[in-house]
């Protein structure tokens, strides 16, 4: 009797398909890729990087590199989108709605990012690392969103 092949779970499996999108990024600091499941089927990706059409940081180099902003501050201080901004920006473009779908982000959302989430009908995020955000887990925990770090993938 053959052996059966180990197959990763759906966390697992989405999580590395999350690891690749990131791979796409354009970010000098950071590289950070999300997806948008439902039913096991995904709807949507983005990776954190400028619009279409502008240079990115790759090419220009970073604006809060060169006005050093930390880490988690001053969002606004970027050319780049969110990863979860560009899987959201991606889904609207090609008409499809997100009401009930989870997303799989390499980072914790911050709380810019969780704002749309919430809008957007997302019922779950699982996320590997980043950092801590208080106020996009505290508004996450209201919105009755779980917030769940996990290692999948």
């Amino acid at each position: 009797m053959a052996k059966e092949l180990e197959r990763p779970s759906w966390e697992e499996y989405f999580m590395a398909i999350t690891d690749l999108v990131a791979q796409r990024s354009t970010c000098t600091r950071r590289k950070v890729g999300a997806i948008l499941v439902r039913d096991r089927r995904i709807i949507a990706t983005g990776y954190n990087g400028a619009p279409s059409g502008i240079r990115h940081c790759l090419e220009v180099g970073c604006l809060r590199d060169q006005q050093a902003v930390p880490s988690g501050e001053r969002h606004e201080l970027c050319r780049g989108l969110h990863a979860e901004q560009n899987a959201i920006i991606q889904a609207a473009l090609h008409g499809v709605s997100l009401q009930g779908s989870m997303l799989f982000c390499t980072n914790m959302p911050c709380s810019i990012c969780s704002k749309m989430l919430i809008n957007a009908g997302i019922t779950k995020i699982l996320y590997r690392s980043g950092y801590p955000d208080a106020m996009a887990a505290g508004m996450l925990a209201e919105a009755g969103v779980p917030l769940i770090q996990t290692t999948g993938g």
